[in-house]
């Protein structure tokens, strides 16, 4: 423990100048919980019927173990075999590491507005109404501290609230969101009309693979600075009392980061100067009648997680006894990554997690 608190000690006293990271990925997946996260399959929700169709056969054959460690690694093996050793996760009550989510409401809109600006709390952004985005977002900041063109910054999102969210000035940004189209390239437009023959059962969120292909073409094509990958589907099949389709979603969102990894790795520019973030909206209830909810009279909903990787972060694993670190300090992480200051856009609002950002910048 002393070991580690030198090295966040000794980070902090490093100049903004000796960044590594040149580019930014932040990703999200939506209502994704803490304990399967840390814990992977919930055997709760394993046995009940109601959750899953009855399924507790299949559901066991493929994440069950009797550990909590082996469970999360069949859950999420590239997370917690590949990442997590080679970065850190913050989270973990049960090991003394809170994340938490500091707006009232718990819901989407508000929590996605927290991890962009910074702030926790606007009268304006209380649920999740179809309202443009009255606060500036970091996305938009990157964009103009780096002297970015529309196509370098971009956002790619199953669900179509993110075209609200991710700016507050319409068009400052690429964004492709929910049942949107693109013929940016032609691999974007033959999935633009995938969507439309492929649908989900909601009208507002697309299939994660729709929006993760797209984030990877373009990725692959443009070379963005800055990219921002939300996924969706945990949240929705969730709030649809399918625990056995949570998992899915869950274990897809893990081979999506492994791939999304593999690619920044295989391309140049990226190779050893992206910092990667991951993280969840809100929260959900722990027990059986409220686990598939959240909002603000759910208990639990207001604790998330959040994982980094990159040449900025040290390599310290899961995170345990540590101080509580909150959603509204993703923003100023990505721009300490960044070698910005983060001040200048957060205030008084947010600060960096250092065992992610490592050094601040000097104001």
């Amino acid at each position: 423990m002393r070991d580690l608190l030198f090295l966040l000690l000794l980070a902090t006293l490093l100049p903004a100048a000796d960044r590594k990271t040149r580019h930014l990925v932040l990703v999200t997946a939506d209502g994704l919980r803490r304990q399967e996260i840390f814990t992977g399959i919930d055997p709760r929700l394993m046995r009940d019927k109601a959750a899953h169709m009855d399924k507790e056969d299949d559901l066991r054959r493929e994440y069950w173990a009797e550990s909590p460690q082996q469970r999360r690694e069949k859950l999420f093996p590239f997370l917690w075999k590949t990442l997590v050793p080679q970065g850190v996760i913050l989270g973990n009550i049960d090991r003394g590491s809170t994340v938490a989510v500091t707006n009232a409401y718990r819901v989407s809109y508000p929590g996605y507005s927290e991890i962009l600006t910074c702030r926790a709390q606007d009268d304006r952004i209380r649920n999740n109404d179809p309202v443009q985005n009255p606060i500036p977002t970091v996305l938009e900041h990157l964009q103009r501290q780096w002297r970015l063109n529309r196509s370098q910054v971009a956002l790619f999102g199953s669900w179509d609230r993110f075209r609200q969210i991710g700016e507050s000035r319409p068009g400052s940004i690429f964004l492709n969101a929910g049942y949107q189209d693109s013929d940016a390239t032609p691999r974007l437009a033959e999935l633009s009309r995938a969507q439309h023959e492929a649908l989900s059962p909601w009208g507002e969120v697309r299939h994660d693979y729709v929006t993760f292909e797209m984030a990877l073409d373009y990725l692959r094509t443009f070379q963005p600075r800055v990219l921002y990958l939300s996924l969706g589907e945990t949240d929705d099949w969730a709030h649809d009392k399918r625990y056995d389709r949570v998992l899915q979603t869950a274990h897809y969102f893990d081979r999506a980061l492994e791939r999304l990894w593999q690619t920044l790795q295989s391309l140049p520019e990226y190779r050893g100067s992206t910092s990667l973030v991951i993280t969840a909206d809100h929260g959900r209830g722990d027990n059986l009648p409220d686990w598939d909810s959240h909002g603000n009279k759910i208990a639990g909903a207001e604790f998330i997680w959040i994982a980094g990787l990159g040449p900025d972060t040290s390599p310290q694993g899961e995170i345990t006894n540590a101080r509580t670190v909150h959603q509204r300090d993703v923003a100023a992480t990505l721009l300490s990554l960044a070698g910005l200051d983060w001040r200048a856009f957060c205030g008084d609002f947010g600060r960096p997690i250092l065992q992610i950002a490592g050094a601040e910048p000097r104001p």
